[in-house]
């Protein structure tokens, strides 16, 4: 007779074999079959491992050659800045390595009111959220402002983080194609068949992908026909887009215009972690209340925080900041043009050299690591099919030797690929 002990034991390894059966099962007949055929549409990412800090000038695992780096958002090279490291390491002895807590039970410390505060004055807004990320941002702000009878009418080359908060809220959906005003117009008068809603419009500020402006003048002129808000995303312009670095707005001359901006703290402004929405304080109040991402997350670390509070003590004492990044960008793109390259978007550094087919991308990108150039080939599904591409993103930190390098890198293997003469 069997006994009671071994009995329990006997029926907890039959339920264990079920599952690594059915575990065995999902594995050989979805995840393995789906991983093969990314691998066989040569649109496998492997992941560089950097042993330095990040920068213009860097070093990958396994290798000990100096990397020219081409593909970081650090867009004013203060992600190793000397000031910022000190200001976060001293936050790290006053305010300790984290808060252990959400915001509203015990995790809201004096700076990250600062920094809100901070952020607020730079946009020229009356208050700020902090979020983990600019992606909780994006997944906050939707499904707290929407109800089922309004309308999010959106950019179709919007980032994944804005399509994916979208999602989240119950609004009926409208998409409009890339910049086409005539296309928004169009789904605008088709939110005009029910009144007192809320309309909004939601728009890169930038498009990470192409390099490409919103056409904010635009957009705004029909916001104000139709009545409809405007957000926008920020991340590829806060710091260091426009004449001070305020963004998209600044660059058209129309700061204050724009209803919601949500950013980030992980790309110009330290490139650590973090993102926020500003606006108007009934707006950031109503966030603070039913915003899941801000309710139910950690808050900000006192040294990210620290070190954001420091990026923009530097760009507001150094204003010459953005307009090194946008010569660097200009030189490039001209130079690059000259050479038969195409390069898509408007006068910004994401700089996407337009190759087309993935595998091509691939092999592209590991010919300028070969030549010390840090460079990666984007397709699908980041980017559309056949639409692949380099995307070069130009730095403040890149000296014009370091642009001519890189220059002279992608005329060699351009001819090499066969994609210029």
């Amino acid at each position: 007779m069997i006994s009671k002990s071994s009995y329990l034991l006997l029926l907890l390894r039959q339920r264990s074999l079920r599952y690594f059966s059915t575990l065995t099962d999902v594995l050989n007949k979805h995840i393995n079959p789906e991983l093969d055929s990314i691998r066989q549409a040569g649109t496998w990412k492997t992941e560089r491992i950097i042993t330095t800090s990040q920068s213009s000038h860097i070093k990958v695992d396994k290798s000990s050659n100096d990397l020219l780096n081409f593909c970081a958002n650090n867009y004013l090279g203060l992600a190793n800045n000397s000031e910022i490291i000190q200001a976060a390491k001293t936050a790290l002895d006053q305010y300790g390595a984290g808060l252990s807590s959400v915001r509203f039970i015990c995790g809201t410390q004096i700076i990250h009111k600062q920094l809100e505060q901070r952020i607020a004055n730079f946009h020229q807004r009356e208050d700020t959220i902090l979020y983990i990320s600019c992606f909780d941002a994006n997944a906050g702000i939707f499904e707290t402002l929407l109800k089922e009878q309004d309308y999010v009418i959106s950019d179709e080359l919007n980032h994944a983080s804005i399509i994916d908060g979208i999602r989240l809220c119950k609004a009926k959906r409208l998409r409009y194609k890339h910049k086409d005003m005539s296309d928004l117009e169009a789904k605008l008068q088709e939110s005009l068949k029910d009144e007192n809603v809320i309309r909004l419009i939601a728009t890169d500020g930038v498009f990470s992908m192409d390099g490409s402006i919103a056409p904010l003048p635009d957009i705004k002129r029909l916001a104000e026909k139709y009545n409809a808000l405007i957000f926008v995303d920020e991340c590829h312009a806060t710091g260091f887009f426009g004449r001070t670095g305020r963004g998209t707005e600044e660059y058209f001359n129309m700061i204050g215009s724009i209803d919601i901006i949500n950013s980030t703290l992980g790309k110009a402004l330290g490139g650590a972690a973090g993102g926020y929405t500003t606006g108007s304080k009934a707006l950031i109040d109503l966030l603070r209340q039913r915003s899941r991402p801000y309710l139910f997350s950690n808050t900000l670390p006192p040294s990210i925080v620290a070190s954001a509070i420091k990026a923009i003590d530097l760009i507001e004492k150094d204003t010459n900041l953005p307009g090194r990044v946008l010569d660097n960008a200009n030189y490039f793109r001209t130079e690059m043009k000259k050479l038969g390259f195409k390069i898509l978007g408007d006068s910004h550094p994401i700089c996407p050299v337009m190759l087309g087919d993935a595998r091509l991308a691939s092999q592209f990108a590991e010919e300028m690591l070969q030549r010390g150039i840090y460079v990666i080939g984007f397709s699908y599904p980041v980017v559309p099919k056949d639409r692949a591409r380099i995307r070069v993103q130009v730095s403040g930190a890149h000296s014009k030797t370091d642009l001519k390098r890189c220059i002279d890198a992608f005329a060699e293997v351009g001819q090499q690929l066969h994609v210029i003469k």
